[in-house]
């Protein structure tokens, strides 16, 4: 048992890992992606052509922000989350819909990873950015398989990427009572905190753990 609490220690030190590195490679590629553009922007504006790849060559950058981001949401609880629809369930009914909704991700992780692999592996073709400058559709498709490994990896952590057990009332009082001390507010650094569960089982010590560390 032991070795099985070490194991999921370390999946998820690993998985807060991954999803640092996945923050920094989005920011890396907004960045990339204004840097393109506005490389056309100064271009047109001193000599009066255009540059024609710039457009085309942004675009590229477009899925692995939209998917990579994915990871980053669920892994701060903010991509799966009904809060009014679950707090007008009992109590049951809510780890019903929230195992529930974790086998959906983990289905939908396994299949991007699987039909992915195999969209990434028979990418032939190349993406014309222009006359000169050609790109493999590899380089787009990869994204869908690492998109279903970082959402399996982020599993680990359970109930605790969902909403569901975040006490919304005891994150806006401490946000209050912030306020009046002049500490300013951080509810929203309470609500994306997270939480090691030490049973992954366990709904509620998700929420407790929550509230202690709010």
């Amino acid at each position: 048992m032991s070795s099985l609490r070490s194991l999921q220690a370390w999946l998820q030190r690993l998985s807060d890992g991954v999803n640092r590195l996945a923050i920094v490679f989005c920011v890396g590629c907004v960045l990339a992606m204004l840097g393109i553009s506005f490389t056309g922007f100064l271009y047109t504006l001193f000599t009066g052509g255009a540059l024609s790849w710039t457009y085309s060559l942004a675009r590229l950058f477009l899925p692995w922000i939209g998917l990579i981001s994915s990871t980053i949401a669920l892994h701060s609880g903010e991509h799966v989350a009904m809060i009014l629809l679950v707090k007008l369930l009992p109590r049951p009914l809510v780890v019903l819909a929230a195992g529930a909704t974790l086998a959906v991700i983990g289905t939908l992780a396994v299949l991007m990873m699987f039909y992915g692999w195999d969209f990434f592996s028979n990418a032939r073709q190349s993406y014309m950015v222009s006359d000169s400058i050609q790109i493999s559709y590899k380089w787009t498709t990869f994204a869908v398989p690492l998109t279903g490994a970082i959402i399996a990896l982020h599993l680990v952590h359970g109930f605790a990427l969902l909403e569901h057990f975040i006490d919304s009332d005891a994150v806006i009082e401490q946000a209050i009572h912030s306020n009046d001390n002049g500490a300013g507010s951080n509810a929203e650094q309470a609500v994306d905190s997270r939480v090691e569960s030490s049973d992954p089982s366990s709904p509620q010590g998700d929420a407790v753990a929550r509230q202690t560390r709010s």
